[in-house]
């Protein structure tokens, strides 16, 4: 270090100093040019190292620096991680909610799909049904004074005449329809009958529609004679 140079220095002018009280002349100046020789050689190396030793804390001073950024570095790299981790486990929440979605969306589609079949079969059995009395309107007319006529919301009306024997034109009639649950439903009656709820809840177990018909005439008529 420069203090130990120093201090080398020092030792070297009190050893010349003892030297020349001993030595002669010649001998003094033969060894004031070693001792010349040697200070230039160690000026030299303690020049070299001192540039040697700026350099290695130059170098130091990079290393540190290198390592602080490296550690930053990493502390970037380790809260980037823990960023994406977060983002990966939220994609994969919302990718469960998506497909949770998807099966729900599925399973109503499905669900819906079913109600418009059982509504098209409803729909389909009404028709069918409305059709098949209008196709019994000739025979109804023919052999019960019977006119059929279709109203508001797939709705039929029925107008039996020639009942009361004292005004054969007056009307007795009824209003059918056919209900969700695809059973005939009477929805009005002029006269009022008070058999017309049995009439109904027995076509709806035998199926028997000319039956019904006949036996509301029936009734009609006995009202006639009161």
């Amino acid at each position: 270090t420069e203090d130990e140079i120093l201090l080398f220095e020092r030792e070297m002018k009190e050893f010349w100093t003892k030297l020349k009280s001993v030595y002669g002349t010649e001998q003094i100046s033969h060894t004031l040019a070693l001792r010349d020789s040697c200070k230039e050689s160690i000026k030299a190396l303690s020049e070299k190292w001192s540039k040697k030793l700026k350099e290695e804390d130059l170098m130091i001073d990079k290393i540190q620096e290198y390592s602080t950024e490296i550690l930053q570095q990493s502390q970037r790299i380790s809260e980037n991680q823990e960023h994406l981790t977060e983002i990966k486990s939220n994609l994969n929440q919302e990718e469960e909610q998506q497909k949770d979605l998807i099966d729900s969306i599925r399973e109503l589609k499905e669900e819906l799909m079913k109600k418009k079949e059982m509504l098209s079969s409803k729909n389909n059995a009404t028709k069918e049904r409305v059709e098949r009395l209008c196709k019994s309107k000739e025979l109804f007319e023919e052999r019960l004074g019977l006119e059929i006529r279709r109203i508001h919301d797939e709705q039929l009306q029925f107008i039996f005449r020639h009942i009361d024997h004292k005004d054969p034109d007056k009307p007795y009639m009824f209003t059918l329809s056919i209900n969700e649950q695809g059973d005939y439903e009477v929805t009005s009656c002029t006269p009022p009958l008070d058999c017309i709820a049995e009439f109904q809840l027995k076509v709806r177990e035998t199926n028997k529609f000319s039956v019904f018909v006949a036996n509301i005439r029936k009734a009609f008529t006995a009202l006639s004679y009161k």
